[in-house]
């Protein structure tokens, strides 16, 4: 006989599975299409909508949670890049890397700035993520290789727009996503260099 906490415990492992399956459909829906529906992210995962709904109460609520979980992923990936050496080789190669975890994230980026407010998208970003590119900015300044003038704050701001508006240029057919990261970089250095 099965114990009422064997139960317990069982619903819960399914509802964190449940939780994976709908990340994980929402991130490949959302990838592909930024306008995907609760309903293509419910058949995606194999679940039917009041599955998906029951563990997230909107479509926003879901693509905040993807958002929030591809960040995570980008800064385990972000943490192996070399920013040794020279300023402005050390930032494209930062730009480099985090154009690739962008595009793995496909058009994730568009459906979280049309299904969130601004406010929700700088928040999601915050964290060591963000950190890792303001001192990396900060250290440069100190160092006389970007300029003084604009907070290391402003100009991650800076960079964070650039990155976004890269993702809805490529989405809206005006930008190469090959030449994304040269044209990010060569953009954001004559934004940062003294």
């Amino acid at each position: 006989m099965t114990s009422d906490a064997g139960i317990e415990r069982a619903q819960r492992a399914d509802a964190r599975r449940n939780v994976e399956r709908i990340l994980d459909a929402a991130e490949a829906c959302l990838a592909r299409d930024p306008d995907a529906s609760m309903a293509d992210i419910a058949a995606a995962a194999g679940l039917g909508r009041v599955t998906v709904y029951g563990h997230f109460a909107s479509r926003p609520a879901l693509v905040e949670a993807v958002v929030r979980r591809v960040l995570a992923k980008a800064d385990a990936a972000l943490e192996a890049v070399n920013l040794s050496g020279d300023a402005a080789p050390a930032f494209t190669r930062l730009v480099q890397a985090t154009w690739q975890v962008t595009m793995r994230s496909g058009r994730l980026l568009v459906a979280a700035e049309r299904a969130l407010p601004a406010e929700t998208v700088l928040q999601a970003h915050t964290g060591r993520l963000e950190e890792r590119v303001r001192d990396f900015i900060a250290t440069a300044q100190d160092q006389g290789a970007f300029r003084r003038d604009l907070s290391a704050a402003w100009l991650m701001t800076v960079f964070h727009a650039v990155l976004h508006a890269a993702a809805n240029e490529i989405d809206n057919g005006r930008l190469d996503a090959a030449e994304a990261p040269d044209v990010i970089a060569r953009t954001m250095l004559s934004v940062l260099q003294a």
